[in-house]
């Protein structure tokens, strides 16, 4: 009888199959992405802390103040697709790299004004164009690149990390600004900006044939490859605008851009904005106060990581419509809620509106990717330009608000029932074409 060699088996196409398999590249681009996100989201922590810190120390009114907010809000949407059609042409490494310097910069300049227009330029404009240059549409580019499979599990996952950026840091500034002062809170959220660009030049790539690898998920070497413009092709701007044109004749695009205004008057520009002076109106610590919007966006991360598994698998219009329809409800209670101190009630408001913070996220980007197609990252980008829009005019509004009517109670009840309005609005999308259908297939298989 024949002897086998001792070492027969080990070598050769099997025994390569045998060897633990690496992790994907697009995991670690994703882990890349949602530090930069985390990253360029901890200045946006800032005005809700700030707000009172500024008018003690310049006597400017919350209105004016709030107009910076509304700038910086607007200019981070309007920025989206145009930063969007940016990375088509010129990479996600670079205009990630630069985004965050622009973030770091304005928030540094900060410290140096002393008049309102100087902190529109640094707060509204520069950072605004800056964490505009990487919103959620680059969660969007990121998804569409380098994932097949996964797609609304990463989509929301990235969202939280943008999301629960903002929130978590909230504390920390709070916490700087009142310890020191705000100039020591804004230095602080510029090196945290500006911690993040090496490790975005380092490890961040633009496509999966940079790195000789497929997207994840794949199901064949040609839908890996596919891409919607090669990199350097065509003005970024003409790309944008074209996209919008196209988009723009469509009622889904307007239900959608919609939508997403109310989602963003009921999150970033009222909540975000005005809970901790709200809730400092009423006798709470401000310490306190963004503590709680910490604690938001803790369980903002679970929320919208649920909300991104149960879009690969559930109808994203009637996600939209739970998630608006819950928002509305919770905001017409918040008026009876707050107080000096902390209490049950106020800690299932906090529980319950963190879960659904940007759970709206995951289903609208899928909508746009199933009505748009290759282009549905850069139609977000101006859904999201709408999100920002409406969070702008509700931050200024609120602000204006409380100034004439002393109290913010006008603001949470015109926030619910434009919440209620979405909900309506989400059913009455319609569906996809069939082109999604094959690529949810193989999500649900992968």
């Amino acid at each position: 009888m024949p002897q086998i060699p001792a070492r027969s088996g080990l070598r050769g196409p099997h025994a390569r199959a045998r060897r633990p398999a690496r992790i994907h590249r697009a995991w670690w681009v994703a882990v890349v992405a949602f530090i930069a996100l985390v990253g360029a989201a901890s200045f946006r922590a800032a005005p809700g802390v700030l707000i009172d810190p500024l008018h003690a120390e310049f006597g400017w009114s919350r209105g004016v103040i709030s107009g910076a907010v509304s700038l910086n809000l607007a200019l981070y949407g309007l920025t989206s697709p145009f930063a969007a059609a940016l990375m088509e042409r010129f990479g996600m490494r670079k205009v990630v790299a630069s985004a965050l310097l622009l973030v770091a910069a304005g928030s540094g300049l900060t410290v140096f004004i002393n008049e309102s227009w100087q902190l529109v330029v640094c707060w509204g404009l520069l950072v605004g164009l800056g964490t505009g240059s990487m919103a959620l549409a680059f969660v969007a580019t990121v998804v569409d690149r380098w994932f097949v499979a996964r797609r609304g599990l990463v989509t929301g996952v990235l969202t939280a990390g943008s999301a629960t950026g903002q929130l978590v840091f909230l504390p920390l500034v709070a916490w700087a600004a009142e310890r020191h002062d705000w100039r020591t809170a804004t230095l602080a959220v510029a090196f945290a900006a500006l911690a993040v660009v090496p490790l975005v030049l380092w490890l961040l790539r633009d496509r999966p044939r940079d790195v000789g690898t497929t997207r994840y998920g794949a199901g064949s070497e040609e839908d890996a490859v596919q891409e919607a413009v090669p990199a350097g092709a065509g003005s970024a701007a003409g790309r944008a605008l074209g996209a919008l044109r196209s988009a723009a004749r469509t009622k889904t695009f307007w239900l959608l851009a919609g939508t997403f205004a109310i989602c963003g008057a009921s999150t970033n520009g009222l909540i975000q904005t005005h809970f901790v002076p709200a809730a400092h109106d009423h006798g709470m610590p401000v310490t306190t106060a963004a503590g709680l919007l910490a604690v938001i966006g803790i369980f903002d991360l679970a929320g919208t990581v649920a909300s991104g598994w149960f879009t690969d698998r559930y109808d994203s219009r009637r996600l939209l419509a739970v998630y608006y329809g819950l928002r509305g409800v919770s905001l017409m209670f918040l008026p009876m809620l707050l107080a000096d101190a902390v209490h049950p009630p106020m800690l299932f408001f906090i529980v319950f509106y963190g879960l659904d913070w940007v759970a709206t996220v995951p289903p609208t980007v899928a909508l746009c990717r199933d009505h748009f197609g290759d282009d549905g990252a850069i139609v977000f980008g101006w859904v999201l330009a709408s999100h920002q829009v409406g969070a702008g005019l509700v931050a200024l509004g609120t602000g204006v608000i409380r100034d004439v009517t002393g109290s913010y109670d006008t603001a949470w009840y015109t926030s619910g029932a434009l919440c209620a309005a979405a909900a309506l609005m989400a059913l009455v999308i319609h569906r996809g074409p069939e082109r999604a259908r094959p690529e949810q297939a193989r999500e649900l298989q992968a």
